[in-house]
């Protein structure tokens, strides 16, 4: 791709993050689900990552697809 293409368009920064990570393990189970509990979140043996505290993956907002002629068109049940 050329620089002609981007030409006139917006310049984009990314801004820096200040989230910290740390890796924390576990010798079994038990110690995983005593850790749970004491943040009071759900983790299980495939959990990856987590926020503390607690923050959606979704984000702040959950976009959801409504068919409004659907919507209207239909009998309700």
């Amino acid at each position: 791709m050329g620089s002609d293409e981007w030409k006139n368009m917006p310049e984009f920064v990314q801004e820096k993050k200040n989230e910290i990570r740390i890796v924390v393990r576990f010798r079994n189970e038990e110690d995983l689900n005593a850790f749970a509990k004491l943040i009071d979140q759900k983790l299980t043996l495939k959990t990856k990552s987590i926020w503390y505290p607690y923050k959606s993956h979704w984000g702040e907002t959950r976009w959801k697809w409504i068919d409004l002629e659907k919507e209207f068109n239909e009998p309700r049940t």
